[in-house]
């Protein structure tokens, strides 16, 4: 899914046009993208759940040189499908 398929469903959906759907494909994603920030995750229901989760500091091995290289601790972001979305899918 990309950007762009959002702003054609939106335009489709709304009969408005291309530039309006693209300005509000990207303001959706914009506010996904805060709510994650701000609040750690969202929930989507019938869709699922985003969350950030924090990643533990680990020994790791370069594929071109095979040496052992050391990670920091981070963040990611982790997905779970709602149960709805399982069973259609």
């Amino acid at each position: 899914m990309s950007k762009a398929f959002i702003a054609e469903i939106i335009q489709d959906s709304t009969g408005c046009t291309g530039v309006v759907a693209t300005a509000a494909a990207g303001d959706l994603i914009a506010a996904i993208v805060g709510a994650i920030k701000k609040d750690g995750g969202f929930t989507l229901p019938s869709f699922g759940t985003v969350r950030v989760a924090k990643t533990k500091a680990r020994k790791a091995l370069n594929p071109r040189t095979g040496g052992p290289v050391k990670v920091k601790a981070g963040k990611t972001v982790r997905f779970k499908a709602s149960p709805t979305l399982k069973k259609t899918v």
